[in-house]
């Protein structure tokens, strides 16, 4: 599923990660270093809730996050959400998952795109892209505390640039 401006804005106005950590994709430099990665190292947030943007049902959603859970084990995964009231979603922090396997589970599970990051720095990947290479697209961002100065959420002409894998 493409990108489309009103998902791409509830992705980037989304918060990632787990209780007390709640951070935000973000176009302001340096970001934080989340405290589920150590620096440069790699990590993802993979969900498996309401495929292609779509809500699904919250048993389907169920049983999909615990298919995802099972096939990830092998990278410690820490529980976590995406977003807030009727889009809060579970999802996964995968610790030094590569950025194609994390793409392949996000595919696998009918997402749009999935973020994935290296230390302090995040990647919002757009992971049906006709026009580039591997059909994967990054917006490059940073991840910022939620309830931090500066922690808006980017616009349309600020999140940084975007390039194909």
């Amino acid at each position: 599923m493409p990108d489309t401006p009103d998902l791409r804005a509830a992705f980037l106005g989304s918060t990632y990660g787990r209780a007390g950590a709640r951070l935000r994709l973000c176009h302001a430099a340096p970001g934080v270093l989340p405290d589920w990665s150590a620096p440069g190292g790699h990590w993802a947030v993979v969900t498996a809730w309401n495929p292609a943007g779509r809500m699904a049902d919250a048993d389907l959603n169920a049983r999909r996050q615990a298919a995802l859970a099972r096939e990830v084990r092998a990278w410690s995964p820490l529980p976590g959400w995406n977003g807030e009231g009727r889009w809060r979603e579970d999802t996964l922090i995968l610790r030094g998952v590569p950025l194609r396997e994390a793409a392949r589970l996000g595919r696998r599970f009918g997402q749009a795109a999935v973020v994935w990051g290296v230390g302090r720095r995040a990647a919002l990947v757009w992971l049906d892209d006709r026009t580039a290479p591997a059909g994967l697209r990054f917006e490059r961002l940073w991840l910022r505390r939620a309830d931090s100065p500066g922690a808006d959420s980017p616009g349309p002409a600020d999140c940084g640039y975007t390039a194909g894998l």
